[in-house]
């Protein structure tokens, strides 16, 4: 598997498309200083940005990834290699690019703006960490997807789907939801359903960090009043920790029974 995550990331870290995602987050992030020399704005700004387009992106950079590489896949299915240890390579090694690329080209800028002598470096590293974590579930939902549809129109309409699900349609269901019911205590329901959407969870945590949660009105005091401590924080990982790990059991699990 670590050969095969390795030739993964060399392959990966060498393509247009990953440079250009590489590109672009570097010269977004330099724009929003040019823009705004203050740190926390550019935090907020960016904050936005991350938490929409890396799941974005991961999702259709995973799809495009094992279709385009399927025809290596099948040759390497057919030598005495484990297939977990194929599908897993290929999906680290995915992942693992993707998140390099992140933390580069939004690090970099941040440190040449005077990062490492302000305060704000805890809430930098949590915004870079929910991208990171975003991207391996996100890349993972897709891997799943793909490796379960061998037809590219339906495997890519799937995908996106799913990304219009946990980005859009997830928050307007669940706002729809707390206006119907507004005359009943939801703040605990509102926190509870938080966990089943990576996304508004990140969000959550790094407005929490961030010290903006009042712009959440009283459910935002609920949510720090939970999330903002010790056992919150570690509810909080264990549930971003399973996000992770679900599309993985599951690329395994398809992975040993698919008949290639």
């Amino acid at each position: 598997m670590g050969k095969i995550l390795k030739y993964t990331l060399y392959d990966l870290l060498r393509s247009r498309s990953l440079l250009f995602y590489f590109g672009f987050y570097l010269l977004f992030t330099f724009g929003l200083f040019w823009l705004s020399g203050d740190l926390q704005k550019v935090l907020v700004s960016l904050m936005n940005v991350v938490l929409v387009l890396v799941p974005l992106i991961a999702t259709m950079f995973g799809v495009m990834y094992y279709y385009n590489s399927r025809e290596f896949t099948e040759l390497l299915l057919a030598l005495p290699l484990p297939r977990r240890d194929i599908f897993l390579g290929q999906y680290a090694g995915l992942a693992g690019s993707m998140a390099l690329a992140l933390l580069l080209g939004v690090g970099v800028p941040f440190l040449l703006y005077g990062l490492a002598a302000s305060a704000l470096v805890g809430q930098f590293l949590l915004l870079l960490g929910a991208g990171v974590v975003l991207t391996f579930i996100f890349s993972g939902m897709a891997f799943f997807i793909a490796l379960r549809n061998d037809n590219r129109i339906r495997g890519f309409g799937l995908a996106i789907l799913v990304w219009l699900l946990f980005a859009v349609a997830y928050d307007g269901a669940l706002l729809l939801a707390l206006a119907l019911l507004r005359d009943y205590p939801l703040e605990k329901f509102a926190l509870g359903a938080s966990l089943f959407n990576p996304i508004d969870l990140s969000r959550i945590l790094i407005m929490l960090k961030l010290d903006v949660a009042a712009l959440m009105g009283f459910t935002g005091a609920v949510f720090r009043k939970f999330l903002g401590t010790g056992l919150g924080s570690l509810v909080a990982a264990a549930v971003l920790l399973l996000w992770v790990l679900g599309p993985l059991g599951a690329i395994r699990m398809v992975a040993e029974k698919k008949d290639f």
